[in-house]
């Protein structure tokens, strides 16, 4: 049987249309993928759906997590509050892999207000399909925990 990637997918109000828009490309491409809101682009708090979704990838519940705002650094700094949570800001395909190759991040944050949707379609692409390199990184990655 083959394993189906388990995708949690939340942000804010400016993620909003990205993140709809990343829900159908990511079900086409055969992921599973949960949506912890929000469910429309009214003005909303992003924390409200970045800790039930770091709460799901940290848990396992999900292999990884997306999360999408107008600069994505409040859903990083909130994702990253997760002792079990690598929370990765990446605004082109080149950041977005390394984010996975040296740091092995678990959560995609995307910036809305920074790409276009190609842009964040293929940042995201790169990010599920971009396997950790280990090694040397694998050392710096263990003294990330506090």
């Amino acid at each position: 049987m083959e394993f189906i990637k388990k995708i949690a997918i939340g942000g804010d109000h400016a993620g909003f249309e990205y993140k709809t828009e990343l829900i159908k490309y990511l079900s086409a491409e055969g992921y599973e993928v949960q949506d912890f809101g929000p469910y429309s682009n009214a003005s909303c708090d992003y924390a409200d759906f970045a800790h039930p979704l770091a709460s799901s990838v940290e848990s396992k519940e999900n292999t990884f997590g997306i999360l999408l705002c107008g600069s994505a650094n409040g859903v990083a700094i909130t994702a990253n509050k997760h002792q079990g949570i690598r929370a990765g800001l990446a605004w082109n395909a080149e950041v977005s892999s390394l984010v996975r190759l040296h740091n092995d991040a678990n959560v995609l944050c995307i910036p809305a207000r920074f790409v276009t949707l190609e842009e964040a379609i293929e940042i995201t692409k790169i990010f599920l399909t971009t396997a950790f390199e280990g090694g040397r990184h694998q050392l710096r990655v263990n003294k990330i925990p506090c």
